[in-house]
């Protein structure tokens, strides 16, 4: 069972308190809460997009499975597209090596590798390898996380939704199926997503936690139920926490389009999202729109006036 200790960092890392994880004093070294901590904060320099305060931070030499793995990870997220694939295959050997016997780490540092590089090989793009790595059938409840996440982002809710179903019949009622129901819910608009909604609104009034991760989700929520000015609250307070979030500015843009700024200050928000983060799904997306426009102009022959 695990210390309070590391069942607080374990709960601030699924609800993306990221930046409080990353200023953590690790345990002595000694202390069985050690590996399992630093797995979590490196972790969290990932998630910050900051894989090389990761890499710094994992020690040298280790042959812990989990820790290579999140080490493979960090030099994946760190490397250049064209690098990148070595950093797969180191993935790819740990996935095999945690089948046998003769692996330094126990069932948790194993469970983890399938996490780290299902996360890896989803990102790639190769999502029958992630899906396969993770294991549909897994009773890992962060596993079962990522395969929902998959699961949504190829627009198959009703498979998502059976792996939550699925994960109820064993899983504890466990924070991270809870949030797992929300993202669900939050995809789906499931009961107007007052759920989802309720569920994020009760984190948030957790004095222990600050999670800008979890204001953004809100703010979401809060414009798909047409709670603009609400939204804008919250997207801007978690813009203050964390001011290069590509999804928070580009939920603000949405927000402010739908009338919570003025035109002016939305066209200022949308500059900047198209400038800092060029290559994010909105702004490739409106790109491509207003080329089909333009495309769509130059075929449209302006009748003559009528004399």
């Amino acid at each position: 069972m695990d210390s309070s200790e590391l069942y607080h960092v374990k709960q601030q890392f699924i609800l993306g308190a990221f930046k409080t994880l990353v200023n953590l004093t690790l345990p002595d070294p000694n202390s069985s809460d050690y590996t399992p901590t630093l797995l979590y904060q490196a972790r969290a320099h990932i998630a910050l997009n900051d894989p090389q305060s990761a890499l710094q931070l994992i020690p040298t030499g280790s042959e812990n499975v989990a820790v290579k793995a999140v080490a493979s990870l960090a030099r994946y997220i760190a490397a250049s597209e064209t690098d990148q694939e070595s950093s797969l295959e180191e993935l790819r050997d740990l996935a095999v090596e945690i089948e046998g016997d003769d692996v330094e780490g126990d069932d948790r540092d194993r469970a983890l590798v399938r996490v780290l590089a299902g996360t890896a090989f989803a990102r790639a793009g190769e999502v029958e390898e992630a899906l396969e790595t993770l294991g549909v059938d897994t009773e890992d409840l962060e596993a079962v996380a990522i395969i929902v996440q998959i699961y949504l982002s190829i627009n198959r809710p009703d498979l998502a939704k059976k792996q939550f179903e699925r994960s109820k019949r064993w899983a504890e009622d466990d924070l991270l199926l809870q949030l797992i129901e929300s993202t669900i819910g939050l995809v789906t608009g499931k009961d107007a997503y007052a759920n989802t909604s309720s569920f994020y609104t009760e984190q948030l009034g957790n004095p222990s936690l600050t999670s800008p991760h979890v204001l953004t989700a809100r703010g979401v929520t809060r414009i798909l139920r047409n709670e603009i000015s609400e939204a804008k609250s919250d997207l801007e307070e978690s813009l203050e926490q964390q001011t290069a979030d590509a999804e928070t500015l580009a939920a603000l843009v949405v927000a402010a389009g739908l009338g919570a700024l003025k035109k002016v200050d939305t066209d200022e928000l949308w500059a900047r999202l198209a400038t800092e983060h060029p290559t994010h799904p909105l702004v490739i997306d409106m790109a491509s729109k207003a080329e089909l426009f333009d495309e769509c102009v130059g075929k449209f022959a302006v009748p003559p006036l009528a004399g």
